[in-house]
């Protein structure tokens, strides 16, 4: 009978039958995947099931290819500590339906599960909102990566040069030098200053979000017909409506 044991971050949890939910983790090993719950929508884990918390899972199964039944206990519960922080829990909802949106299931994610744990880690501690964000932009550039669309910014694609860069390709995902864009700079995407660029007329998150977005958007949701999620969606319009003009 196949099982494991591993430390894991909550994604998704979906009500399934009667009291029991069918729960989606990211695991280094194990990647992204989900098991049966029993009592996993009762009033007794409803603080331990929720999307961002880092939790310590037990899965096992008769076969290796079903679902299986896991057993979760509580490490750290993020969202509670961020009750008072609207765009914080919109960052970690966010990251929890990209990872659950975007992955293959069952594929090893050593990498990207490190990452998102900083992250989270990361938005707790920066309780005035100085710099998560930045943060959180570069780990979208490593989910990118880890679903095989890494983007080339440190030096230009028509070019090669690697200073005076202000712009992505919106094609090739390469960055492009100031004076290389020519006529086609009103449709490139901006490079922001923390990512090496050099003119960046948006704040620098608003344009962190939207190099992101459009990869996301254009290269993995769009080879399913799908659109971003709703989360990504609402934390781009949050960072749009506070930091648009300053």
């Amino acid at each position: 009978m196949p099982d494991w044991q591993a430390e894991a971050i909550i994604l998704s949890v979906r009500p399934h039958g009667e009291g029991s939910a069918i729960v989606s983790v990211l695991t280094a090993d194990y990647g992204r995947h989900a098991g049966l719950v029993r009592g996993g929508v009762s009033a007794k884990m409803r603080g331990v099931m929720q999307p961002g918390n880092r939790v310590r899972i037990s899965w096992r199964a008769r076969l290796s290819e079903q679902l299986g039944q896991m057993q979760v206990e509580l490490i750290q519960s993020i969202p509670a500590l961020l009750l008072d922080s609207p765009l914080r829990l919109s960052g970690v909802a966010s990251m929890c339906a990209l990872l659950d949106d975007a992955l293959p299931e069952r594929e090893s994610q050593p990498a990207l599960y490190e990452g998102s744990a900083a992250l989270l880690e990361l938005i707790v501690l920066d309780d005035d909102n100085a710099g998560w964000i930045e943060g959180y932009v570069r780990w979208e550039l490593g989910l990118l990566a880890a679903v095989g669309y890494r983007l080339d910014l440190a030096r230009c694609v028509a070019s090669g040069q690697t200073n005076d860069l202000a712009y992505v390709s919106p094609k090739s995902g390469g960055a492009v030098a100031q004076y290389q864009a020519g006529s086609f700079a009103s449709r490139m995407l901006a490079l922001p200053t923390f990512l090496g660029g050099v003119a960046c007329a948006k704040h620098d998150w608003i344009a962190g979000l939207d190099l992101t977005g459009h990869f996301l958007s254009k290269r993995v949701f769009a080879a399913y017909n799908l659109d971003l999620p709703a989360q990504r969606k609402r934390l781009a319009d949050m960072v749009d409506s506070r930091y648009n003009g300053r």
